[in-house]
């Protein structure tokens, strides 16, 4: 398999869908590929669900969509037992998490306890439900959309279950070219009808495996640790990031690294990857009034380079 092809072709096709936002469609692509899970955050209207169907078609999945709101529970997600007279037995009928691609629709929309019952599923790839425990689909990938905390009816995410989206990604508003070319253009919803998957069945595992033998030297983990160690320094954030989230970056950074079109990490992957990778872990200290993602960025231009 011709990897570079492969991500090309991928991202080319998610560019005629998804118009003026080749950044935003590189970090869904490099999350997938990395094998972490995605939230996308931004106001509504502006194709967070869009991505989120562009990029199961494109990568070949099945996927499940649910719309979160106030009343989902959580057996709406996992699934239920019914009693089966035929059988004489309870009889597990599974939710629509049982999937490749579970599109969690406005995610901040539904409450704690429900958005609590995706935790195992993205961390483990498995639901405990009615005491037994049973595997998901492989691979199993979470693309979340929500919305801004001050709209109406919205819950902030707990920091646990933010630790377990790799990236987190903001569309924003298209610039004149890329509106214009919405507004007369079709219709997203015809384009993702004709959409094809660029990738044959095993072939994401491939790639995935490719991410994996990206090398990183001992100066870049170097450099590495020296970021993870400004972000617990108690200067810029609360809070530092984890060990987790540590081998998550790395983890990002080379598949950055791999659609650029190099087997190695370089310290420009770390840094074009750690907004997306940290910014929703941690919150800015002091009196700067700087976004996360701004703060993040301050932080890097501090680190001295290896």
């Amino acid at each position: 398999m011709d990897v570079q092809r492969k991500i090309t072709d991928i991202v080319d096709q998610l560019n005629t869908v998804i118009v003026g936002k080749t950044a935003q469609v590189k970090d869904s692509v490099t999350c997938l590929l990395a094998g972490g899970h995605l939230l996308i955050e931004d106001v509504p209207g502006v194709g967070k669900t869009t991505l989120a169907h562009g990029l199961a078609h494109t990568f070949g999945l099945a996927f499940s969509r649910v719309q979160f709101t106030a009343d989902l529970m959580p057996s709406d997600l996992t699934g239920v037992s019914t009693y089966d007279r035929g059988q004489e037995a309870f009889i597990f009928h599974p939710g629509p998490v049982f999937t490749q691609v579970l599109l969690a629709d406005e995610i901040n929309r539904a409450s704690p306890k429900t958005q609590s019952a995706l935790l195992e599923a993205m961390e483990e790839r498995q639901v405990t439900a009615e005491g037994e425990t049973r595997a998901l689909p492989q691979p199993f990938f979470v693309i979340a959309t929500q919305n801004p905390f001050d709209q109406l009816g919205t819950y902030a995410l707990p920091e646990s279950q933010l630790d377990r989206f790799l990236m987190r990604i903001s569309m924003g508003y298209p610039d004149r070219a890329a509106e214009r070319a919405l507004l007369a253009g079709e219709s997203r919803r015809s384009l993702l009808a004709g959409l094809g998957a660029q990738l044959a069945p095993g072939e994401l595992h491939q790639l995935q495996q490719a991410v994996a033998q990206v090398y990183a030297a001992d100066p870049l983990l170097d450099y590495l640790q020296d970021v993870v160690a400004a972000t617990r320094s108690g200067k810029w954030f609360a809070a530092g990031l984890s060990p987790r989230a540590a081998l998550a970056l790395l983890q990002a950074a080379k598949a950055k690294a791999l659609i650029s079109g190099r087997d190695y990490v370089a310290p420009d992957d770390i840094q074009a990857v750690m907004p997306q990778c940290a910014a929703h872990r941690m919150t800015p200290l002091g009196q700067s009034g700087l976004s996360a993602v701004a703060q993040v960025q301050a932080m890097l231009e501090a680190v001295p380079l290896p």
